[in-house]
């Protein structure tokens, strides 16, 4: 089985900073994989708001989450800050991708701790269908 491997894009036009709860810890004394994914989950939704959109309000349209892939490269421990960084690639009439980079400070140096690629669809939860992205968030999108 070949190992995921996830390109990202050079630039980022979003960063936030999130803090590790000892909630986020699984037995193994570090943050586990199911939690990395709610990581980027809330990171999502902080860049959505930083648009003034949200996954049910985006320009009029929803958002369906409908792949994702994670690279994980290190741990993260309890009370480590998280840098989180996004950006958004390759819109087509319907879906985007949406790219995030993990970091963490270690020591005078940042550590790359995961690396991760979701793609978005728009839907139409009323009409329980897929909707074209809306042209005001390719603008705006194009733009960030």
């Amino acid at each position: 089985m070949s190992r995921i491997k996830i390109q990202l894009p050079e630039k980022f036009t979003f960063s936030t900073t999130l803090a590790i709860r000892i909630t986020d810890i699984n037995y193994g004394g570090h943050v586990g994989n199911d939690t990395v994914l709610s990581i980027i989950h809330e990171v999502r939704m902080r860049f959505l708001k930083s648009l003034g959109y949200s996954e049910l309000d985006f320009g009029g349209a929803g958002l369906i989450m409908s792949d994702v892939g994670i690279e994980f490269k290190n741990e993260l421990f309890y009370d480590e800050m998280v840098i989180a960084s996004v950006t958004i690639s390759e819109i087509s009439k319907v879906a985007f991708e949406i790219y995030y980079k993990l970091e963490k400070k270690k020591g005078d140096r940042t550590v790359v701790v995961a690396l991760a690629k979701t793609g978005m669809v728009c839907y139409d939860y009323q009409k329980k269908r897929i909707t074209a992205v809306p042209e005001e968030v390719k603008e705006k999108l194009s733009g960030s």
